[in-house]
């Protein structure tokens, strides 16, 4: 008895079971069931090989009419070409390079099916390693034909030595041979939504008549995903809203009071909005539980502050989690200078009601990091802003009242988790991120959050303008230096970032361009998890037919072209990575900021939270090997004062693609834009963690840069959450209890947890 749940060794044999399990994700009948097929050969009448044109997917159905092998200059194997026609006397080349497996079934006479792109080789047509099914009889074959006939051919990705018809055959015997489908939507809303029965959207995707609509299919299909997800998402905010939290009410005149009347600056309309918004939910027992995105330099850490102090009022403490220690040793110095004398309580010339700021980093010497550790366990530190030191189980608070952390996709559950359990009870949480997050993303990811989003620039900030600088050309390059150094003579300040650190050696070398070699590639506190800023921490950051081969410039080389320079003569370099030692790292930013340093040449260790108003140029070294978000990230270093910023995207040798990405960035400085934009050039796994998931991408059916299918996440959130609300635990739906059960395995979990 086949059912949904069988693993697929009941289906196939155990290795080709185990290919796709390993190559696919497959592992059992209803995987197979949702790996739906990326195109469609729609045969109609059979094909006429006269009007084939080269680019175009077809099916053929046709004679062998040749078949020759012949043995292959270049290496082992004998290579095979075919010739095919139709009953007009048309011919058609058909060529597989490798004869084996082939050779003894194409024989002349023998009549098929051959699906695959038509091609062109001199002045004739080919088919290159074509999928085909072969009749082995008349009566089968005219069977074959009026299937092909009255059908749409499905074509789906293959893997290794099961192809696409193969697959094509398992999945009609799977569909044959289960009873019943289960139906995870009910009745009603299905009714409402106007969708197809489940059974019916399955035949549609993977045996689709000639005048059906897979769409109408993979429609269903979409909402299904959709809906399973928004059920998880609404049962956690359900099991979230059961729990108590102390409430923390605010205090008149107390500490957050005093903070905003010593603000040298008026919040925005969304801050004060949003900081009102923070104090109800802090003065509820039922725990915060929100995320706070919005535009690069929209004033995020100061409404995060505010709710800081708010606790603090309250009798709590705060803790803000940062993912790297040049990001924690910013907020530290960014909050102690905003607070002032409030940040002092306890200490000569501190104010009477003021609180301590606490710093713990893994890197802190003994003496340093005991007295953090006291700081916070004795409730004198009313903030401890910290990275994954925090999470230890030897740190401990006086009364953990709200948790903010600061680029949450750079955490996994049981570090977030783990700072959690350190309140007395449930604190509450405030989640931010400077990546602006597309509603389809919000509402998947995040869905278990309340959400707000800062979209107005507070006074003051710039406008920032981005050209892309072709590298190929060196009288660009040497116009960017120079313009560097102009600004720098003007009194202001620059970034040079890079895509990587380099050997120290290469400081040495002669200075020859932007590129050098580099064994050392990596930061540990640098950039961001690929599958949000589109690279792997320093480095290949987006394509992967972008650049291939070439090699990226690393810090110390790029030190050494600028200070080769002519127009940068006497101009006071510095160098910062995630490699060098806490104290070097805080002392060149520390340097930074007091303007003792003119240019720093960084890695995108400075691509959040680094605020130096007087840094009004920034120039991305290898810009085409960072995704769009990360571009857009790194930018808005600059232009956080009075003086204009100016963005220069130096790219070499950058494919269509990296092209694309560079000009989308130097069109717009709208995040949520090119939030929407980078989303729809990357595969929704990536954007999703796939890489935490183990099993193929986080979502298989949704595109979530398409308006169309933001639309069916918002109906299948609606309707999910209607749901959960009247029957929490499914009891009265099992089919979907079982479709959650299955969707959420432990490492699926892993990533609905980020939130």
């Amino acid at each position: 008895m086949l059912t949904e749940d069988s693993p697929l060794s009941k289906l196939v044999k155990k290795n080709e079971a185990e290919q796709l399990a390993r190559t696919k994700g497959l592992l059992s009948v209803a995987d197979l069931f949702e790996f739906v097929p990326r195109r469609y050969v729609r045969p109609g009448q059979l094909t006429d090989l006269s009007s084939l044109h080269v680019g175009e997917d077809v099916l053929v159905v046709a004679e062998v009419k040749k078949a020759t092998s012949r043995a292959m200059r270049n290496r082992r194997g004998k290579m095979l070409t075919v010739v095919i026609g139709d009953d007009l006397g048309n011919e058609l080349d058909v060529t597989f390079f490798s004869a084996y497996g082939h050779e003894g079934k194409l024989r002349p006479g023998v009549r098929g099916f051959f699906v695959g792109q038509i091609g062109a080789y001199g002045h004739r047509l080919q088919l290159t390693h074509p999928e085909y099914e072969l009749f082995d009889d008349d009566e089968q074959g005219e069977a074959a034909v009026e299937w092909y006939r009255t059908h749409r051919v499905p074509v789906y990705s293959t893997t290794g030595k099961i192809n696409s018809l193969r697959l094509r055959k398992l999945v009609h015997t799977a569909l044959d041979s289960v009873d019943r489908i289960r139906e995870p939507v009910p009745d009603d809303v299905r009714a409402a939504r106007g969708l197809v029965d489940r059974a019916v959207a399955l035949e549609l995707v993977h045996r689709p008549a000639v005048d059906d609509q897979p769409a109408r299919g993979l429609d269903r299909l979409k909402y299904d995903e959709a809906f399973v997800l928004q059920t998880i998402l609404a049962q956690r905010r359900k099991a979230a809203e059961s729990e108590l939290a102390t409430p923390r009410p605010p205090r008149p005149g107390g500490l957050l009071a005093a903070f905003d009347a010593r603000l040298p600056f008026e919040l925005t309309a969304g801050q004060r909005e949003i900081g009102e918004v923070l104090t109800t939910e802090l003065a509820s027992d039922r725990p915060m539980h929100r995320l706070l995105q919005g535009e690069v330099g929209s004033g995020k850490t100061v409404v995060a502050l505010r709710a800081m102090l708010a606790a603090i009022d309250a009798g709590g403490q705060a803790a803000l989690l940062a993912p790297t220690e040049v990001l924690a040793a910013q907020h530290h110095r960014s909050i102690t200078t905003m607070l002032g004398e409030l940040g002092q309580g306890g200490r000569l010339g501190g104010s009477e009601f003021g609180t301590t700021v606490a710093l713990l980093t893994g890197s802190q010497n003994a003496r340093t990091r005991r007295r953090s550790l006291l700081d916070a366990a004795s409730g004198e530190a009313g903030i401890v802003v910290g990275t994954h030191a925090l999470i230890q189980k030897h740190v401990q608070f006086a009364d953990l009242a709200l948790v903010v952390v600061d680029e949450q996709h750079r955490f996994g559950v049981e570090q977030r988790d783990a700072l959690r359990e350190k309140g007395i009870r449930p604190p509450h949480v405030l989640v931010m991120t400077a990546t602006p997050i597309p509603r389809t993303v919000a509402m998947t990811v995040f869905g278990d959050m309340e959400t707000s989003t800062l979209r107005e620039l507070p006074r003051g900030r710039s406008p920032i303008t981005t050209h892309v600088v072709d590298a190929d050309r060196p009288g660009w390059v040497d116009r960017t230096w120079q313009r560097v150094a102009e600004e720098v003579a003007n009194g202001h300040q620059a970034y040079v970032v890079c895509p990587r650190i380099g050997d120290v050696d290469d400081d040495a070398a002669p200075a020859g361009g932007a590129s050098a070699a580099s064994r050392d590639t990596s930061d540990e506190d640098a950039g961001w998890d690929a599958h949000w800023a589109g690279g792997d921490g320093e480095g290949d950051a987006e394509g992967e037919d972008d650049g291939a081969g070439r090699e990226l410039t690393g810090v110390y080389a790029m030190l050494s072209t600028l200070r080769a320079h002519p127009a940068l003569d006497g101009v006071r370099i510095g160098v910062l990575h995630g490699r060098l030692d806490p104290e070097v790292k805080d002392a060149t930013m520390r340097a930074f900021s007091d303007g003792e340093i003119d240019v720093l040449v960084a890695t995108t260790v400075i691509e959040v939270g680094v605020d130096v108003a007087n840094a009004s140029v920034m120039v991305i070294v290898d810009a085409d090997r960072f995704g769009i978000s990360q571009l857009h990230q790194l930018r808005g270093r600059v232009g956080r004062g009075a003086v204009p910023g100016l963005c220069l995207l130096m790219t070499q040798g950058a494919g269509e693609r990296a092209a694309q990405r560079l000009d989308q960035v130097a069109a717009t400085t709208d995040g949520f834009e090119l939030a929407r934009a980078d989303l729809l050039l990357r595969r929704e796994g990536d954007v999703l963690g796939a890489r935490q998931s183990g099993r193929g991408n986080s979502v298989r059916h949704l595109r979530l840069g398409r308006l169309e299918d933001e639309q069916i996440i918002a109906d299948a959130r609606e309707d999910a959450f209607a749901v959960v609300d009247a029957d929490p635990g499914l009891r009265d739906h099992p089919a979907l209890a079982a479709a959650v059960a299955m969707r959420l395995d432990e490492e699926q979990a892993v990533w609905l947890e980020r939130g």
